[in-house]
């Protein structure tokens, strides 16, 4: 079996877009529970208990990648080749997550 690294997602940035809000989106309550600085651990490329259904659909990838030891997406497009900055894709108010490999000690 193969050791898979755990990886680390936080929550960075949320943008709000209002102008798009009110041109296209219906009313909505109650949007999103994620806060920045808020961090879930993956392990073995699944998605952490509490870790927003759409927003892990948009990193998934990602992170399935980094648990298998791969990385340097789009050739040195990171400082940290063992990472990403992926955006939800809630176009009205898109979160940033930067997701990175760690190695246990």
């Amino acid at each position: 079996m193969v050791k898979m690294n755990k990886v680390r997602i936080t929550a960075i940035r949320q943008t709000v877009y209002p102008d798009l809000m009110a041109r296209y989106e219906n009313p909505i309550e109650h949007t999103c529970d994620v806060r920045e600085g808020q961090q879930w651990i993956s392990i073995d490329g699944q998605r952490p208990e509490g870790m927003c259904p759409s927003a892990w659909e948009s990193m998934r990838t990602f992170v399935e990648s980094l648990a298998k030891g791969e990385g340097n997406f789009f050739d040195g497009w990171m400082k940290n080749p063992m990472s990403a900055m992926i955006s939800c894709n809630d176009g009205f108010r898109p979160f940033s997550f930067y997701i990175e490999a760690i190695k246990e000690i």
